[in-house]
């Protein structure tokens, strides 16, 4: 089994990577893969709704949205954690998920996020995390994929990765987060082994508010 986390900070080594780096370490002692993927520092647009996804299947730019999705088709489960810019997840993670999410599973691709467990970090300097949480928590809610917790909202603090080691209560939080991910995880692949399935999905209908 393995764990994607990604790291949606423009610093590569900074307080987010050592928050997921703590969530990793965890993981791999319960005997889960993880790797940690980087968006990097270039800005990362959201969705646009030119629906060429639908088309293509995949997004129409292609950039590190597009490199990540093969990647997510290995994973049985993600943690995708962001720095607090303004009170809410950096922005450049928001717009890389928005496209992963909208582009997945289009134009009959394989939809490679639902229900796998799935985690939100953030990390700041002093506020804002919870709402921050918030924001990242909303993309899996809408992609039936089962959300993982912690002890405590998935946060850490600290404005460089040497004060984030300083939080000994939110590496902590990390720590439990990926206890609980390992165990998701292995339940799940139990289920799995006993003849238990996915659910079943109803084709349903979209209703729109005006007509």
């Amino acid at each position: 089994m393995k764990v994607m986390l990604v790291n949606g900070s423009p610093h590569k080594s900074g307080s987010t990577n050592r928050a997921l780096e703590e969530v990793a370490r965890t993981l791999e002692a319960e005997g889960i893969e993880a790797e940690i993927f980087w968006i990097g520092r270039k800005p990362v647009g959201g969705c646009v709704a030119c629906e060429a996804c639908s088309r293509l299947g995949r997004c129409a730019f292609d950039d590190v949205v597009n490199e990540f999705r093969p990647l997510a088709a290995e994973a049985d489960g993600f943690v995708f954690g962001a720095p607090v810019h303004y009170a809410h997840a950096a922005a450049s993670l928001l717009g890389f998920m928005d496209r992963l999410f909208y582009a997945n599973g289009r134009a009959g691709t394989e939809d490679v996020l639902a229900y796998k467990p799935a985690a939100a970090v953030a990390s700041a300097r002093r506020a804002g995390t919870t709402s921050a949480f918030d924001d990242i928590n909303k993309f899996f809610t809408i992609k039936e994929m089962p959300v993982v917790s912690s002890r405590y909202w998935n946060n850490v603090h600290g404005n460089v990765a040497e004060e984030t080691e300083q939080d000994a209560e939110g590496l902590w939080t990390m720590r439990q987060l990926g206890r609980n991910m390992a165990w998701l995880l292995k339940c799940i692949e139990a289920g799995r082994a006993a003849g238990i399935a996915a659910p079943a999905r109803e084709a349903g209908q979209a209703t729109s508010f005006i007509r």
